[in-house]
């Protein structure tokens, strides 16, 4: 695949590098390079920055607010972004509910959710997954019952990702079950997080991390104007969503920083050792990630130029999913095997007694790689597992 740039594509990024470093803010640099995690004024900081320039919503139309670049722009803006250690948006609103209001909403709800969403005025969390209902996301309970101009919800959600920041939830409920199959009867509704009855409730993630949580629904009452397309097509609508979010979670760009990142560490001597890179088992298993890395690259860069004519995202998202997730584990691995000891969470009871309990095992950035470790250990289950992924490649990519 040819991926030369022109003249005016070579001009862009240099557009791009300019912006980021004059209007990535230090103090956010700072944050990002030691590992400390940026709350929610940071990253609308961030993305109102981006919103001035332009560049918020990269695949929105441009008739709503897009930037309406070609396949290779976006691939620049990604491998840049991605190079300065910027984050990229946080994908809820602009991402993943945005492509569904503009795609199956009315214009009255165009207008109403688009601009914020854009803007980043509001956020967004995303309702689908339930106790019990995770990957078999069509066994979900939670209940949408209409009483006059509005819905009735009662259920719950679980692994709801930063519901606790969030002002707003899109949400699959189920509004009949007289239906034939179970995917019939669900739809996609829109919910303001302070309706009473809505109870947010953390869970705290292996690493310690409050990043998930349980959102609690209690007969709480939602206009049925929030009720995004026709009811009980909300599966259709919902799976859209899906392949445009697994499209995303490939990260090729996040990962070809990151095993840059990993080739620089181990070619440093650590207390005047040699260098790991030098070890040559280590060596094959870097150049076996970097060969499945250009792969996934490829593909992504298929999937992009599809998109580009006006194809949403198939089922070969699935394939980006999978491999985009396997790739970012194989380095989160690599980053352990590389940092050793030193990435020893500090955590003191475990200690034995004698040992000098007011420090911490090397460098404090080196601990975070444990943590990211195993707060990344769930990139092979959201936006639907990578078995439930590998059905839906064997049955709609190779027709067994």
């Amino acid at each position: 695949m040819n991926v030369n740039f022109s003249a005016d594509e070579i001009a862009f990024r240099d557009e791009v590098r300019t912006f980021l470093d004059e209007k990535y803010p230090q103090d956010l640099r700072d944050k990002q390079a030691q590992g400390i995690r940026w709350d929610r004024e940071d990253h609308l900081r961030w993305q109102k920055i981006l919103y001035e320039q332009g560049w918020a919503a990269v695949n929105w139309p441009v008739e709503y607010g897009g930037t309406g670049w070609t396949v290779i722009q976006k691939y620049i803006f990604a491998n840049e972004i991605a190079e300065a250690d910027a984050p990229d948006m946080i994908p809820f609103g602009v991402k993943m509910v945005a492509p569904v209001i503009y795609t199956y909403g009315n214009e009255e709800q165009k207008e109403r959710f688009l601009p914020d969403i854009l803007q980043s005025n509001v956020w967004w969390c995303q309702g689908y997954s339930e106790p019990g209902s995770g990957s078999d996301l069509a066994s979900l309970k939670t209940r949408a019952e209409r009483d006059g101009d509005h819905y009735v919800i009662n259920g719950t959600k679980t692994w709801t990702t930063l519901a606790q920041m969030a002002d707003w939830i899109f949400c699959l409920v189920r509004t009949s079950s007289d239906v034939a199959r179970r995917q019939e009867g669900i739809s996609f509704i829109l919910v303001d997080m302070r309706t009473p009855g809505v109870t947010v409730k953390p869970i705290i993630t292996i690493e310690g991390e409050h990043e998930v949580n349980e959102v609690h629904f209690d007969n709480v009452r939602v206009p049925v104007e929030n009720l995004i397309g026709e009811e009980g097509k909300g599966w259709t609508y919902g799976k859209v969503l899906l392949q445009h979010e697994r499209t995303s979670t490939a990260g090729v760009a996040r990962s070809k920083f990151r095993l840059n990142r990993l080739r620089r560490k181990c070619g440093e001597s650590l207390h005047g050792a040699a260098p790991l890179i030098e070890d040559r088992n280590f060596a094959r298993k870097l150049a076996a990630l970097e060969i499945d890395l250009k792969a996934l690259e490829y593909t992504d860069l298929r999937t992009l130029a599809a998109v580009a004519v006006g194809k949403a995202p198939g089922p070969e998202s699935s394939i980006l999913k999978v491999r985009g997730t396997e790739i970012q584990q194989g380095l989160d691995a690599l980053f352990m095997e590389a940092a050793g000891y030193y990435a020893l969470p500090y955590v003191p009871d475990q200690y034995v007694a004698g040992f000098v309990q007011d420090e911490r095992v090397g460098a404090g950035t080196e601990t975070r790689t444990s943590l990211t470790y195993f707060n990344n250990r769930k990139a092979s289950i959201y936006a639907g597992s990578n078995e439930i992924q590998r059905n839906i490649i064997s049955k709609h990519v190779l027709g067994l």
